[in-house]
C-alpha cells in the first residue's frame, strides 16, 4: 500500500451546488444527464484531489444511477467522499439532490454514482494515496461495498481481455 498517514472520510467530502437553468435543458425539458454527469465529476474530482493532496484524474465512471428528472430551477446538491483507496487510485461516491429553489420542501435524491480516480505527479504518473480512514458505521459499509465494485471491476477487465485474446487467437480480431 503506501507509508502516507490515513485521512479521515470526513478530510475531503464535498458539496458542489447548482441551480439549473434553460440552459441545463434537454429535448424534454429536463435537465440533461450530461449536466448532471458533469457536476458528479467536478464534485468527485475535488475531492480526488483533497484526499490525495494533488491532481487525480477520472479512471471510469459505473454505476451513473438517474432516480428522477431534474427541472429548470432546481437547485441540484451533489454530495461526494472517498470510500475507499488503493496504492494510486481512488473509490468516490457521489449522491445527487435536487429541491426546488423557491420551496422550503426538502431535497430528494435524484441519482447517484461511482467513480474512480487515479493519483497522478506532474509528469502523469501514477503517485501514492493516503489510505482512507472510514469514521462511521455508514462510512464503514461505503468502504466494504466499494471492496466489492473494485473486485467485479476488475474481473470485468479480466474477462474481457480474455475473450478478446480467445477471438484473436481464432482468427476473429474484430
Amino acid at each position: 500500500m503506501t507509508d502516507l498517514p490515513g485521512k479521515p472520510t470526513s478530510a475531503s467530502r464535498t458539496t458542489l451546488s447548482h441551480i439549473m437553468t434553460g440552459h441545463d435543458t434537454n429535448l424534454l425539458g429536463t435537465v440533461h444527464g450530461g449536466v448532471i454527469m458533469k457536476l458528479v465529476d467536478d464534485a468527485a474530482g475535488a475531492v480526488a484531489g483533497r484526499h490525495s493532496g494533488g491532481p487525480a484524474v477520472t479512471a471510469s465512471m459505473d454505476e451513473m444511477a438517474f432516480l428522477m428528472p431534474v427541472r429548470v430551477g432546481d437547485l441540484v446538491h451533489v454530495k461526494a467522499q472517498v470510500n475507499w483507496t488503493g496504492r494510486s487510485s481512488m473509490e468516490v461516491g457521489v449522491r445527487v439532490l435536487a429541491e426546488r429553489w423557491n420551496e422550503s420542501t426538502p431535497a430528494q435524491q435524484v441519482g447517484s454514482a461511482y467513480l474512480v480516480f487515479a493519483a497522478v505527479d506532474a509528469d502523469g504518473k501514477p503517485r501514492s494515496v493516503p489510505p482512507v480512514l472510514p469514521e462511521t458505521e455508514r462510512d464503514e459499509r461505503r468502504y466494504q461495498e466499494a471492496q466489492i465494485r473494485r473486485t467485479h471491476r476488475l474481473a470485468r477487465r479480466r474477462a474481457i481481455l480474455e475473450l478478446r485474446e480467445k477471438r484473436a487467437a481464432e482468427g476473429l480480431d474484430d
